[in-house]
């Protein structure tokens, strides 16, 4: 446990000790940030329309679903984002090791492959975490100017952690195969870009097949999550999904270190 905290702390630090941390954590709120914006204002815009409607015809005004019309799209988004922003996470995460060459370091200390690959993983997922920080501030906006259902935002940002640790579990076994990472990033994001739209092409295929593409599909499952909804099923996906991930990973660092 200690070898995988000092793996993960130091991960973690090193996102923070170089500029591409901070270029990445600015870029991913400034889009989030956009998106927000955009979702808010037309949302505000659609209840003053109503609200001219309704005094003009004497209606009365409609109810709308501050969960369904602003939270619900814009975790989609932050869903989308995050498929493009995980890789540059990621890409870092083992290759650098080898191109430092502190990779030979890795292999002749008492550290496992398990509690290597454990500690970056959690230290990817922690920065991912950090990244969500400003999202959760800016729905945290609504819950004082409006009044949201607490339960689909929790489960909204349950899922983005979840697929999150996916795409990172994805980037990290990238990394592992190569010491260059600007094709780990590349790799990283083609292979959650796969698995992402593997779905739909669920829609061609024949009914045999159909529903094995629906299940391998990474973005299905988020989408429950995405409407307040928790179901075991989806959890089981993601969590087997990370192990895989992990599992692979570790093989790939004991096959260069049984070669090595």
């Amino acid at each position: 446990m200690k070898a995988t905290f000092a793996i993960f702390w130091k991960e973690f630090k090193s996102y923070f000790y170089s500029p591409i941390g901070y270029v990445i954590l600015a870029l991913f709120t400034a889009l989030t940030g956009v998106f927000f914006y955009l979702y808010l204002s037309s949302f505000v815009q659609a209840i003053f329309m109503d609200m001219i409607r309704s005094q003009q015809y004497r209606m009365a005004p409609q109810k709308f679903n501050v969960n369904l019309m602003l939270i619900r799209p814009y975790f989609w988004n932050i869903a989308l984002i995050s498929l493009f922003t995980l890789p540059l996470i990621t890409m870092r995460l083992y290759s650098e090791e080898k191109r430092l060459g502190t990779v030979e370091l890795l292999y002749t200390t008492p550290i496992t492959p398990t509690q290597i690959i454990v500690g970056k993983f959690l230290a990817g997922l922690a920065f991912y975490i950090v990244l969500l920080i400003p999202t959760m501030i800016f729905n945290g906006l609504l819950f004082i100017y409006g009044n949201p259902e607490f339960l689909p935002v929790l489960s909204g940002y349950i899922g983005l952690i979840l697929l999150g640790s996916a795409f990172i579990s994805v980037g990290l076994f990238i990394s592992t195969t190569t010491e260059n990472q600007i094709i780990a990033a590349i790799g990283g994001f083609g292979l959650s870009l796969l698995l992402w739209v593997v779905g739909w092409g669920a829609n061609f295929a024949g009914p045999t097949l159909k529903p094995i593409l629906n299940y391998i599909s990474i973005i299905n499952h988020f989408e429950d999550f995405a409407q307040g909804v928790i179901d075991t099923g989806h959890l089981a996906y993601y969590i087997l999904f990370c192990f895989f991930g992990l599992y692979i990973s570790v093989k790939m660092i004991e096959s260069v270190r049984w070669r090595a």
